[in-house]
């Protein structure tokens, strides 16, 4: 019996995330202390941040917001065209003599065997 844990692959995915979380606010920390040392105050620097994740967040929704109408417009396309198709292919002809008498007739090309001008090459 092996006494060592092995880690699942949630936990692996929430330590990946969590890494990711924490770099981004270190990140932000550096910008919020940069802008200090520009001189700008760190209220109005955080205020920033925030707008800037608030436009990014508007424009996340505004990318799945018509990302959304193309699929249902996709959808409701699809649906009128299955609406509009015959249940069965409706052949012109109905039955083989009916056939034969249309203009330019080949039984070569329908594979009328039966016909007396086929030929089998």
């Amino acid at each position: 019996m092996n006494t060592t844990t092995h880690i699942s692959a949630a936990e692996r995915l929430g330590r990946w995330l969590g890494r990711g979380w924490r770099g981004y606010a270190c990140r932000e920390r550096r910008v919020l202390v940069w802008l200090d040392s520009k001189g700008l105050p760190v209220a109005v620097a955080a205020a920033l941040l925030w707008a800037t994740k608030l436009v990014a967040l508007g424009l996340l929704l505004y990318v799945a917001f018509w990302a959304a109408v193309l699929l249902l417009g996709v959808a409701v396309a699809g649906w009128a065209a299955a609406a509009n198709t015959p249940d069965e292919e409706e052949w012109p002809f109905t039955d083989l003599t009916e056939l034969r008498k249309s203009p330019g007739y080949d039984p070569n090309l329908y594979n009328d065997t039966s016909h007396e001008l086929y030929t089998d090459d």
